[in-house]
C-alpha cells in the first residue's frame, strides 16, 4: 500500500480535483491518497468525485481554513 501525499494548498478549483486525478492515475487499489488544500470546495468536490468513480472517502478535516480529505482507491480496474 502506499499512500500520496497531494499538496493543492494555494490553488483554487479545479486544481485540487486535478491533482486528485493525477494521484489516482498513478495509485492502486488499496492506496490512500490525501489532499490538503485552502479552497473549501475540496470537500464537496472530493465527495462528488468518490461517488462519481466508486472509490471510499475515508474521511475530511478542516482547520484554520485548511482541508484534508483522505481517500482509498478501490475502485481501479
Amino acid at each position: 500500500m502506499t499512500t500520496y501525499n497531494i499538496d493543492s494548498k494555494g490553488t483554487a478549483c479545479p486544481g485540487p480535483i486535478t491533482d486528485l486525478i493525477r494521484a489516482y492515475r498513478k495509485a492502486s487499489n488499496g492506496d490512500i491518497i490525501i489532499l490538503q488544500a485552502t479552497d473549501p470546495g475540496v470537500i464537496p468536490d472530493s465527495k462528488a468525485w468518490c461517488g462519481m468513480t466508486k472509490n471510499e472517502l475515508v474521511g475530511t478535516k478542516e482547520n484554520k481554513g485548511e482541508y484534508e480529505v483522505t481517500i482509498k482507491v478501490t475502485a481501479k480496474k
